[in-house]
Formats: C-alpha cells, sequence, structure tokens
C-alpha cells in the first residue's frame, strides 16, 4: 500500500493547518483539569511536570502516535512511582494507546503491546502486571488497530473498483474504436472498388457510390471524434458518456444497411416492433453486434446476400445475422471481431452462437450465421 493511499485509509486530516486545532483543545483540557488536581493534592512544581507532558502528549496523539504514546506512558510511570497517580492521566494515556493503534503505521502500531507492557510494569513498579488492568488496555489498542486495517482493506477496494472501472472502459474504448474503423474502412474499400468497376459501364452509378463513401467517411469521423473525446474527458472513468444521443442504436439498422447495398450486397432486415424500445446500453450493443457480423460478412464472407433479424421477447433480445457467402474453413479461430462480439453479450449475461451453416447452430444453405441472444431488462 503507498503512503498516499495509507493516509486516505487511516483518514489523517491533521495534515490540514486547522485540523491540528482539536487535537490541542484536547491537550490543554486535560492540562488544566490535571493541573487544576494537582494544585488541589500537591502544589509543588515536580508534581506538576508529569501531568504536564501526559497531557501536552495528546496534542500529537494523530500527528505522531508512537512518540507521544512512549512519552506519554513514560510520564504515567513516573508520575505513579514519584507522586501520588492521578485520577486523569490513565484515561489520557488510554487516548494515546486508540491512537498508537488507529493512527501509526501498521509497523508502529504492533508496538502497542510491547509498550503498554513495559508501561504498565513502570506504573506499578512489578513486571507481573494485574490481567484484570492490563486487557482493558489491551482491549483498548485492539479497537484502534482493527478500526485501521478496517479502513486500509476499504481503500484497498475503492482503488481496486476505480481500477476496474477504468480497465473496464477501456475495453470499451477499444470496442468502440474497433467497431468504428474496421466496419468503416471495410465498407469503404468495398465502396470504392465497386465504384472501380462501375466506372468504365455506368459514371452516374460511380458518382452515387464515390458519394455514399464520402458520407461514410464522414460519419465515421464524426463517432471517432466522439470516442476519442471520451478519452479527452477529464471526469471519472464512470462517468456517463456525455454525447448519448450520438450513440447509434437498433433504429439505424435501415442507414448500416443502406451503405451495403450501395456497394452491391443485398441485405434484408426483419426487427420486431418491440425491439426499438430497449435501455440505450441493450439498444447501442445490439446495434454494435449487428454491425460487426457485417462488418465480417463484407472482410470474409465474400457473400452476396445477408439476413438480419431481430426478434423481441419479454424476456430476452434475439438476433440472428445470416449470410450466403463461402463460411468459415473448418477449425476456424474467431478473431477480434467475433471475440468483440463475446465480450459485449457476456457483459449482459446473454449467448451466442456461430459458425458455418452446416455445423452445430447452422441453419440450411450456404454462408456464415451469427446468433445472439440478450436477456432484456
Amino acid at each position: 500500500m503507498t503512503a498516499l493511499t495509507r493516509r486516505l485509509a487511516l483518514g489523517r486530516g491533521w495534515r490540514t493547518p486547522g485540523a491540528a486545532v482539536p487535537d490541542v483543545l484536547l491537550a490543554l483540557a486535560f492540562l488544566l483539569a490535571m493541573t487544576a488536581e494537582r494544585l488541589l493534592t500537591a502544589p509543588e512544581l515536580p508534581a506538576l511536570l508529569p501531568g504536564v507532558v501526559i497531557a501536552g502528549s495528546l496534542a500529537w496523539w494523530r500527528r505522531a502516535p508512537l512518540t507521544a504514546y512512549l512519552l506519554g506512558t513514560a510520564a504515567l510511570a513516573v508520575e505513579a512511582q514519584t507522586v501520588l497517580p492521578g485520577p486523569l492521566s490513565p484515561y489520557a494515556n488510554l487516548i494515546g494507546l486508540y491512537a498508537l493503534g488507529r493512527y501509526a503505521t501498521r509497523a508502529r502500531a504492533r508496538c502497542g503491546p510491547v509498550v503498554v507492557l513495559v508501561g504498565m510494569a513502570g506504573y506499578f513498579g512489578d513486571p507481573a502486571v494485574p490481567a484484570g488492568v492490563l486487557l482493558p488496555w489491551l482491549l483498548v489498542w485492539a479497537l484502534g488497530y482493527a478500526t485501521a486495517r478496517r479502513q486500509e482493506e476499504r481503500a484497498v477496494a475503492r482503488q481496486r473498483l476505480r481500477q476496474r472501472v477504468a480497465e473496464q472502459e477501456r475495453a470499451r474504448i477499444a470496442r468502440e474504436l474497433h467497431d468504428i474503423v474496421g466496419h468503416t474502412l471495410n465498407l469503404m474499400l468495398v465502396q470504392a472498388g465497386a465504384a472501380r468497376r462501375v466506372l468504365p459501364r455506368d459514371p452516374q452509378q460511380t458518382v452515387e457510390l464515390l458519394s455514399g463513401l464520402e458520407h461514410t467517411g464522414r460519419e465515421a469521423l464524426d463517432e471517432l471524434d466522439r470516442v476519442l473525446g471520451l478519452l479527452r474527458r477529464n471526469g471519472p472513468p464512470d462517468e456517463p458518456d456525455p454525447q448519448p444521443s450520438l450513440q447509434p442504436g437498433l433504429a439505424d439498422l435501415p442507414r448500416l444497411v443502406g451503405r451495403l447495398e450501395q456497394a452491391g450486397l443485398r441485405a434484408t432486415v426483419r426487427m420486431a416492433a418491440g425491439a426499438r424500445r430497449l435501455p440505450r446500453t441493450l439498444d447501442v450493443s445490439a446495434y454494435r453486434i449487428v454491425q460487426e457480423a457485417l462488418t465480417n460478412t463484407v472482410k470474409h464472407g465474400r457473400a452476396d446476400t445477408v439476413e438480419i433479424t431481430v426478434d423481441r421477447s419479454p424476456e430476452q433480445l434475439d438476433i440472428l445475422v445470416l449470410d450466403s457467402g463461402r463460411g468459415a474453413p473448418g477449425g476456424y479461430v474467431p478473431g477480434r471481431g467475433l471475440l468483440g462480439i463475446a465480450e459485449r453479450v457476456a457483459m449482459f449475461g446473454g449467448s451466442v452462437e456461430h459458425g458455418s451453416v452446416g455445423q452445430p447452430g447452422g441453419g440450411e444453405g450456404g454462408g456464415f450465421r451469427l446468433r445472439v441472444t440478450l436477456p432484456v431488462g
């Protein structure tokens, strides 16, 4: 644990200028009470000095707990052996003992039981300290020590939670970038290739393809600007997306499919009416899953047609993407795209199946099949 984390765990606010005032006031209160009591019983100066040290040590009980407790304990033993023990002195010593367990570092706090034994032996003038007296002192130290350890554990847990949230945010941004860049570049390559092929025989269609290529690039730049804005923002990693309206959803599937049709891929979308009414995070993830599936179709499948079916029931959302391409070779290993889909599905506790048609989970005919089930609610 770093020194910063330890200070946060122990709540050491005394480093700010006004935070030591309560400690000084506590020390002054004990000093006045102990001095008044001593003036009534033993007004000599030597009798006052141990009480001054005992009370004064409380002004440092959080800033230097071990040193303060050692001074207070030594003064308590001197007071007990030279003059009558003051009635308030043991209580001041108990406060210092609690502070030792609560505010000292772990190594220094563990000195508490040893210092208690030595101090009690000095107080009674006998190494055989009564157990009935020793036990309450050790319990006070144990209370402070246990409180400090719980604070440390909470601080470590909070730090780990922040790190986990940051890692999840980085993974989410990485998935977003992969989906945006991968899909857009593949689509632009297909559009550019289609424009090159039709240029000699149909200049008008070439213009349309190039216009679609330009539009695709502009949309990709807008999305990239939004995602990169998440990296530039100064807020905490779990802060909501400042521009959620720019996130696409299932309602944007027709536009997504329209780009593919411009590039020569015939696409059919069948979407249940209820599929448009989803929680925002689920809606965005469902769109990205379909987008990645279509990216794989364009990049690897060499398909002519693709069918997208989105069904909605009260309990779940079903997504089926089936293309007419060449399918996947036997023993294929999922790439980044399919792994990204699996990560998105796992976030919602859903399931995913993929493979060439005819393999387990496949349909009829040729091509590649992807099915995703996402719980709703």
